[in-house]
């Protein structure tokens, strides 16, 4: 999965803002048949018993979803199934799915039971429309087929869940209710309370596409059965190009059923968490690119009104913070500066309030690019190391998490852009005093990238003392290389890394044993991570 070189366009051209590359886009096309992305409401109905006292199901809204005119609802099947958590995941789930056309009243019904569900739920429809004649299809088009191609997808927040609790669901809609079908029953569960220091184990990945070495990272995250997952951007490829060129990049909208499709087993009972890469910049549906992202996805987005995306939650003793990393990308600058200070401000607010308080051991931050990574396909971020990079350090941020580069990459533990302790596969690193971890895990599936030096991981370590090259941009766009020594392991291959979170003893602090496994389940790298 390739990104197009900007040097193809011209400097004139790069210095458009995607909202205005996007009022170019339209401009070229009816405003009245482009495109829609609509949302409509659901009533929210009860539940009965499987939800804390004062339970909101679902949002206000009209009863009457889309109403399917050609189409017996009996006949559409949903698919592509996937669970988020809310900011509180011991108490707030999001449901999702989609439909192949319109139906009417969506819903999920819910219980601690299998087969025992409650009444429905009303779920939210969010159609997404796609002009077919500026999309490239990957499979062949029939000539009678529509010129448009409406997307439907559907999302359920669900609110006030008991903490700790396995659920069961189903997801139907009028003339479907597969309560009966209990091979159409899936099940997650919602995390303890928050401040607890119990033991569970996350995963994390970016740029999975679709294929299958993506199944076969998807099957790993399914063989460790995470309490969730970290999906850190360019999650179908759907949009191949550097994202956030309309008029440039080609796509093809159904890629993305493919992707929900080709997760599904994964994603119906493991919530996965998401963050923003650049082939999320779909410039086609709004001024900042992410309209199909939020038809597809329900994140908690509570960092201000309207943010996408840009969210911070907990897990326990962890706090979590998504980040955009195209508000501060130089490589592929089409939002850069978008939300014009405001994800900075939140995110120093943010690592504030999580480092005093005492319940969190630990701070990660995921996001798509990377802040610190000697491979050469994307190179590393100027930007993320001139304006996150010092609130890391400021707050002792423990581990940061990216994907971008399609390798895996972990630094030795980075203070004011230097490594402060050389720290092997198997060493320990302590925040507090050696600094954050930085880690590259781009090996969900999409390709795999080069690195300037050999690769060097778990069992198969070579000479690595030595300054490798690590290319970056700058803001105005020219590309440069800087010596650095923090690069420790290297793997080309697909693979995915697995955290987990161990509670402390009487003598003992908490800690994070993180490990990079590979698609075939051998062991990359492992460290562990301990405050003291």
């Amino acid at each position: 999965m390739s990104e197009t070189p900007r040097n193809r366009r011209s400097q004139a051209y790069r210095r458009l803002s995607l909202a205005e590359k996007h009022d170019n886009f339209v401009n070229q096309y009816s405003r009245r048949t482009l495109f829609r992305v609509g949302a409509v409401g659901g009533a929210a109905l009860a539940a009965g018993g499987v939800l804390l006292p004062g339970a909101a199901a679902a949002s206000p809204g009209p009863t009457v979803l889309l109403k399917a005119d050609r189409t017996a609802g009996s006949a559409l099947r949903p698919f592509g199934r996937h669970i988020a958590y809310g900011a509180d995941p011991s108490q707030q789930v999001v449901v999702s799915w989609q439909v192949p056309a319109a139906v009417t009243a969506p819903f999920v019904r819910i219980g601690t039971v299998p087969g025992d569900f409650s009444p429905p739920i009303a779920a939210e429809v969010r159609a997404l429309t796609s002009q077919l004649s500026w999309q490239h299809p990957v499979e062949e088009v029939p000539p009678n087929s529509p010129k448009t191609i409406t997307q439907f997808y559907l999302h359920a927040r669900i609110d006030r869940l008991l903490p700790n609790t396995t659920y069961y669901y189903v997801v139907g809609h009028e003339g479907y209710d597969p309560a009966a079908r209990l091979g159409e029953m899936a099940s997650f569960r919602t995390a303890p309370a928050p401040g607890g220091d119990g033991t569970f184990t996350f995963t994390a990945f970016g740029d999975q596409g679709v294929g299958y070495n993506a199944v076969a990272t998807s099957s790993l995250i399914a063989g460790l059965d995470p309490a969730f997952h970290l999906a850190m951007g360019d999650l179908s490829y759907a949009l191949e190009g550097e994202g956030g060129h309309p008029e440039e990049d080609q796509y093809d909208a159904r890629l993305w059923d493919s992707f929900f499709v080709q997760n599904e087993s994964v994603t119906a009972g493991i919530p996965w968490m998401m963050a923003l890469g650049n082939h999320e910049m779909e410039g086609w549906y709004s001024a900042d690119g992410y309209g199909g992202v939020r038809a597809r996805f329900t994140m908690p987005d509570n960092a201000w009104t309207g943010s996408t995306c840009i969210y911070s939650w907990r897990y326990q003793n962890v706090g979590m913070i998504s980040l955009d990393g195209n508000d501060v990308c130089y490589n592929s600058p089409s939002n850069l500066d978008y939300t014009k200070g405001k994800q900075l401000k939140w995110l120093g607010k943010t690592l504030a309030a999580f480092r005093a308080d005492p319940t969190i051991d630990f701070i990660v931050v995921y996001c798509h690019q990377c802040t610190y990574s000697t491979c050469h396909s994307n190179g590393a971020e100027l930007g993320a190391q001139t304006d996150w990079a010092p609130l890391f350090d400021r707050y002792q941020v423990d581990l940061v998490l990216n994907g971008h580069n399609h390798i895996y990459e972990r630094t030795d533990p980075i203070r004011a852009g230097k490594a402060v302790k050389k720290v092997p596969s198997r060493g320990t690193t302590n925040p507090v005093k050696d600094g954050t971890t930085y880690i590259t895990a781009g090996g969900g599936g999409g390709s795999v990238s080069e690195f300037p030096a050999p690769d060097t991981y778990l069992g198969h370590e070579t000479s690595n003392d030595s300054p490798v090259p690590m290319k970056y941009s700058e803001r105005d766009g020219h590309s440069l290389t800087k010596k650095v020594t923090w690069s420790r392991v290297r793997f080309r291959g697909y693979s995915l890394v697995a955290v987990d979170v161990i509670a402390g003893t009487g003598t003992t602090p908490p800690k994070m044993d993180v490990r990079a496994i590979s698609a075939d389940g051998t062991l990359v790298d492992q460290i562990i991570v301990q405050r003291a």
